[in-house]
């Protein structure tokens, strides 16, 4: 029977393709894992195809069942979960009922409580490995994180570029530019490069996230395990991200801004400097090219209090809002931003930038940067793996997620550095 034969070659494509995503993980090789995603590509066609003729097949056979009541919605495949593995916007081999029916829902809650095996029909076709150690996340805990990410948490994330391209492929970054030349009838324009400021490939880096056994195993109900675990990861993945986009290192993790070494722009503030408008407009303003100059502030809290917020005159009287137009938020908990110049600031804890008094000589203690000219590359959502530790005689809960992220054009971007 034909749909007996291609459900064999769809289980068997889907089989190929996971041993070549798992081939592509563990390779250092740019060049096998861009070979790799161009197979990993091919076969996503053909398992498209594949899957389309069995869901037609389905629905015919629905419609002879039914021939007065055909199915509504008789395709439902590819809907995938949060982030593409090995591709840009590449959908998992996923019905989109079977993530986010309740029923996944609860055997992956009996999984990351009890370790209760993901049952074998919810595992068919995923792309992500979920064997007896692993399990998706489900769409409904994904979302949540995503609703998360739009309120308290993620200040530098919220305002950075996403993408979901392939890792180890390098991918022209830099804008184009050409002159005008005039000519004449015996002379012709020279042939103009491309001027492309740099290129960037990311990588896979894997990022966990450890949970408590005795936190999930106190939630008893669905929504509630779901919203709690929706919290936790998302608190703290945005605060990782915030962290690494500003101190990563670049080994095996993402690269912040103040370890891109193609960041060359800097700019010296003393202390006396910090609290004088008029040095901020010679020293700072005075030097950004027009192009960048809408760009953003990054600043301990701090820092602000002490130094932007005190500004005077001879007097003694305080000019820091008819000078800079400073207006900080530090008051509100869903918005402890404010603006500086006419350019938004996004303020960080002390972990991420040094207070100003605090810091050494020579340290930054703030940015100005272009926030869409970074980019956070997540290949995969987040998958749940759980294992015992041997040495505290507990299991533990981890979530895990590959992500990268680096500056894209760093033209822009300037280290303010105590003097």
């Amino acid at each position: 029977m034909r749909k007996d034969i291609l459900a064999k070659k769809h289980k068997r494509l889907l089989a190929k393709r996971e041993a070549l995503v798992k081939k592509g993980l563990e390779s250092s090789d740019a060049a096998e894992v861009r070979s790799i995603n161009e197979r990993v590509a091919e076969l996503d066609e053909e398992i498209a195809e594949v899957k389309a003729e069995l869901d037609e097949i389905e629905a015919e056979e629905a419609r002879s069942a039914n021939p007065g009541n055909p199915p509504a919605n008789a395709q439902t495949h590819n809907a995938g979960i949060q982030a593409a593995a090995f591709g840009v916007n590449q959908p998992q081999q996923r019905d989109e009922p079977t993530i986010n029916t309740r029923e996944y829902r609860q055997a992956f809650m009996a999984y990351v409580q009890n370790g209760t095996p993901i049952p074998a029909e919810f595992r068919a076709g995923d792309t992500i490995n979920t064997n007896d150690t692993a399990a998706a996340i489900p769409l409904t805990i994904m979302n949540e994180v995503i609703n998360t990410v739009r309120k308290r948490y993620g200040n530098l994330y919220n305002k950075v570029r996403k993408t979901s391209v392939r890792g180890g492929v390098e991918y022209p970054i830099g804008a184009l530019s050409a002159t005008f030349k005039w000519i004449t009838e015996s002379t012709v324009s020279p042939r103009q490069k491309v001027n492309a400021l740099s290129k960037v490939s990311f990588g896979y880096h894997t990022a966990e996230i450890r949970i408590a056994q005795t936190f999930v195993s106190q939630l008893l109900t669905l929504e509630s395990f779901e919203a709690r675990l929706a919290e936790v990861i998302a608190i703290a993945y945005l605060q990782a991200m915030d962290y690494g986009i500003v101190n990563g290192n670049g080994n095996g993790q993402m690269t912040g801004i103040l370890n891109d070494t193609r960041i060359t722009n800097t700019i010296v503030m003393t202390a006396a400097d910090m609290g004088d408008w008029i040095k901020w407009r010679k020293n700072f303003f005075a030097k950004l090219p027009l192009g960048y100059r809408s760009g953003e502030f990054i600043f301990p809290l701090s820092t602000v209090d002490a130094y932007l917020e005190t500004m005077a005159d001879a007097n003694g009287n305080p000019i820091f809002r008819q000078a800079t137009g400073l207006e900080v938020n530090d008051g509100d908990a869903m918005n402890p931003n404010g603006r500086f110049f006419g350019r938004n600031i996004s303020l960080v804890e002390e972990d991420i930038l040094p207070d100003f008094d605090t810091a050494s000589a020579g340290d930054v203690i703030g940015i100005f940067w272009q926030p869409l000219e970074y980019a956070i590359n997540e290949n995969f959502g987040f998958t749940m793996r759980r294992y015992f530790d041997e040495e505290t005689n507990e299991w533990v809960d981890k979530a895990l997620v590959v992500v990268d992220g680096k500056v894209l054009n760093p033209t822009g971007y300037y280290k303010i550095i105590k003097g």
